[in-house]
């Protein structure tokens, strides 16, 4: 099953890539149009207003442009340029659906983030779509409708509104294509509801011989102007999930609207080259410079490692054992989750000669970046994050001595009761504990039979019996290693200051007892 679900994947995103180069380049093509028609140089029958001669391939093409059509001018075949919209649009949902909404969320939730449940964050993700294009219309109702300049400020800032709010809600993959995808539905509803409509409409009038409203034609083209301008920013949220230094960055709502700004302005700067604004070339050249200070690497070759410069000595075992427990499930030769086919980007992390190879990676995507693990799914905490970081700072030796020491739960402050205890318990165990012991406590999930020992089921009545409400909890809190059990089993330091979300989770493995 994994293998189809692999082919279909890849199959999808050629669609959707393919799909897309039309689109723009279509986009691309018709504003450079545009932009160099010329008066016509002879008389010419009907409403023109420009034309234009360019050679490709070895021929000679002349267009023309008519605001308008009379009766009398209407092609036997008239090309319309609509599918490249509706292709992309859909085969880019359907990549949402599969890699973003399945796998219980885990790309778009991060528990460090927020507190969002799987669903919850793909409900708010399906949500924003038509709200979005929603909100343009209303917009386009606004006398901002005849300013494109006031329009794109409005816009803008918006848009990094948006940008802002995501990055504090869903995992920094996850906020930037949410920011990819909503923008792009704008794009395709515009031809779908506005565009392609206003088309038909001057093309009715025209066929019934009535006068035809050229303005359909004005309000379309600044649909489709609009469009254009983002066809950029688009394209860099969706290909920055394969560069954790802007989605990874402290403040990457900033570096999303630097984003934004780089992008529109290049394109305008694409369209009218020497007779670029100066505004515009400023904005570039600010924008430009502002995504390089932002994302460029720190003069150290490991960023923030200093920090680590006088921690206590960290084993090789520790380190082993969170590696195990929070990245072999992906990081493997054969991967224990469903997600991968094969160990992403190559990378495998199951001996002590592959860790020691990576340990830079390691430090980088899950100490410095904490783009790792993918929306820790994994539930890695920051004593973990901070104890591998030691170990790089340390020099990352291979055979740096010492047992297991991974983090206990620290003298519990005053309890901090959370606002719904069984919510955020619920909450936990979809994003952290069902990845090992099952949604349904069976621990029969891909990332179970990856690990040794296997993780416990719930299920089982004779262990149910065997476990006190007490025992549970300071396995929760404490770990396995604190009962003497399996250090795979990680601590949850942070829950000793929420007791009752600790009895919540409690109750929930006692709900599955037969």
């Amino acid at each position: 099953m994994t293998i189809v679900l692999d082919w279909l994947n890849l199959f999808v995103r050629w669609v959707h890539v393919i799909a897309a180069i039309m689109w723009i380049g279509d986009s691309f093509l018709f504003m450079w149009l545009d932009s160099h028609l010329t008066a016509p140089t002879k008389p010419r029958e009907g409403a023109v207003v420009g034309e234009l001669w360019m050679t490709h391939s070895g021929g000679f093409y002349e267009v023309i442009k008519r605001k308008s059509l009379a009766q009398g001018e209407l092609p036997a075949q008239l090309y319309w340029f609509k599918w490249e919209s509706y292709t992309t649009w859909l085969s880019g949902f359907a990549l949402l659906c599969v890699v973003y909404y399945g796998g219980n969320a885990a790309f778009l939730v991060d528990p460090s983030v927020s507190s969002l449940t799987a669903g919850q964050a793909v409900a708010l993700s399906l949500g924003l779509l038509p709200t979005a294009f929603l909100v343009y219309e209303l917009l386009w109702a606004t006398p901002l409708s005849k300013d494109n300049r006031a329009f794109g400020l409005v816009g803008f800032g918006l848009l990094s509104a948006l940008g802002y709010a995501l990055t504090h809600l869903y995992s920094g993959r996850g906020a930037f294509l949410q920011m990819g995808a909503t923008m792009a539905t704008v794009m395709a509803a515009n031809v779908f509801f506005r565009i392609i409509p206003s088309q038909r409409h001057m093309l009715a009038a025209t066929k019934a011989g009535t006068p035809v409203d050229t303005s359909y034609g004005l309000r379309a083209k600044g649909r489709s102007v609009h469009n254009h301008y983002l066809t950029l920013p688009v394209l860099f949220t969706m290909l920055s999930n394969h560069f954790p230094s802007t989605y990874g960055h402290a403040q990457a709502w900033l570096v999303l609207a630097v984003l934004f700004l780089f992008g529109a302005s290049l394109k305008y700067a694409m369209n009218f080259r020497s007779k670029t604004h100066p505004v515009v070339l400023t904005s570039l050249v600010g924008s430009l410079g502002g995504f390089i200070f932002l994302t460029m690497p720190t003069r150290e070759a490991l960023p923030g490692l200093e920090a680590y410069a006088h921690a206590r000595p960290v084993s090789f075992a520790t380190v082993d054992a969170i590696v195990q427990s929070r990245c072999v499930s992906c990081h493997a030769a054969k991967p224990g989750t469903a997600m991968f086919s094969g160990p992403p980007q190559g990378i495998v992390l199951e001996t002590k000669a592959q860790i020691g190879l990576h340990a830079e990676r390691i430090y980088l995507r899950a100490v410095a970046t904490k783009t790792m693990p993918l929306g820790n799914l994994t539930g890695i905490t920051q004593a973990e994050r901070d104890l591998l970081g030691a170990w790089v700072a340390q020099g990352a030796h291979v055979d740096a001595p010492g047992p297991v020491e991974l983090p206990q739960a620290a003298a519990p402050s005053p309890p901090q009761p959370a606002a719904d205890p069984q919510a955020r318990a619920d909450a936990l165990f979809t994003t952290v504990c069902a990845s090992c012991h099952g949604a349904d406590g069976r621990a029969e999930t891909d990332t179970a039979k990856a690990l040794s020992p296997h993780p416990r089921a719930y299920v089982d009545a004779a262990w149910q019996k065997s476990v006190t409400d007490e025992h549970l909890a300071k396995v929760i809190v404490e770990g396995g290693a604190a009962v003497g059990k399996s250090a795979l089993m990680p601590a949850n330091p942070d829950l000793a200051r929420e007791p009752l979300v600790v009895q919540a989770l409690v109750q929930k493995v006692r709900s599955f007892a037969p």
